[in-house]
């Protein structure tokens, strides 16, 4: 595995020696570079698994927080919001991975097509959790990065990677987990539902009784299984979402704080800003400056 990851890493290198972002041809594959490691900052997971060949990252996440590094990799099989931060990186080891994001339809299918052998206990049901890292996997990912230098290829043989890199996750350590997310019926499935409508609505008041109903259970069991899936209650991952894009809506867009808590849904500026605070640990002026000044010192 050590010669896979090593080809890996140099292929990443490679490709993001002009920045920290490079977007690839293949357009579920990302690849990453940072120099040093980071402040936490909030993001929004999407169905993927992210694979680290250099350095390490801290994923948080309601009270659960997990680390992902060359010897593991991390796997989401629903949106999180989450906070994450580079831990270890320097100009001369930059941390470098790649996110490939998974189409759960495909993952449905072939679970449905293929004769995967008997999943291996879970000992949570989150749906973000990390695995280890195989040499198979790693090969995987080698031979897909491997395309980018041939775009003809791609077409082609991307898919067929791809669809072999879920096999992989399927019978991982993890495999439960995208197993459960990916069986249309489950209860996993049905709060995954649940998810993607508060993704797309989180700027409307919530009844927790109307989104229970909206995926076919009852309000104590959607509690209890949507808490087990996220480790956070309904409420708690509407306001990771809200001020998440509040966040992003003040540093990219420049909007002052007042209008960005309007736009995601607060009727409270005041309430906004407390509740901002106990997030990102700082009001959101002062966290804003900052997150500014050391972009511009990086």
């Amino acid at each position: 595995m050590e010669e896979g990851m090593m080809s890996l890493n140099e292929a990443i290198a490679r490709w993001t020696e002009r920045g920290e972002l490079y977007t690839t041809a293949i357009s579920d594959l990302a690849l990453f570079r940072r120099p040093k490691p980071t402040e936490p900052m909030s993001g929004l997971y999407e169905p993927s698994v992210c694979l680290v060949t250099q350095g390490a990252k801290l994923v948080q996440f309601g009270d659960d927080s997990l680390v992902y590094d060359a010897e593991h990799f991390l796997i989401t099989a629903i949106h999180m919001p989450t906070l994450v931060q580079v831990t270890q990186a320097s100009p001369e080891k930059p941390y470098l991975g790649l996110k490939l994001k998974l189409d759960l339809r495909e993952v449905s299918q072939l679970i449905l097509d293929s004769n995967l052998p008997k999943p291996r206990p879970q000992p949570t049901s989150r749906g973000m959790a990390t695995g280890a890292v195989t040499p198979q996997l790693v090969d995987a990912f080698r031979r897909l990065v491997a395309l980018l230098d041939d775009p003809m290829d791609i077409p082609i043989m991307a898919p067929v990677i791809q669809k072999e890199i879920a096999y992989r996750l399927l019978t991982s350590d993890q495999g439960d987990r995208l197993r459960q997310i990916a069986a249309t019926g489950s209860q996993s499935s049905q709060i995954a539902r649940a998810v993607d409508w508060l993704k797309g609505n989180f700027s409307l008041p919530l009844r927790i009784e109307d989104l229970a109903t909206h995926v076919n259970m009852s309000t104590s069991t959607f509690h209890h299984h949507f808490r087990s899936l996220t480790a956070m209650s309904p409420l708690q991952y509407q306001k990771m979402l809200r001020l998440n894009e509040a966040r992003r809506l003040m540093l990219a867009e420049r909007l002052d704080a007042t209008t960005a808590a309007f736009n995601v849904g607060y009727e409270s500026a005041s309430q906004f800003c407390r509740e901002y605070g106990r997030l990102f640990g700082a009001p959101p002026l002062r966290d804003i400056n900052r997150l500014r000044q050391a972009s511009l010192a990086a």
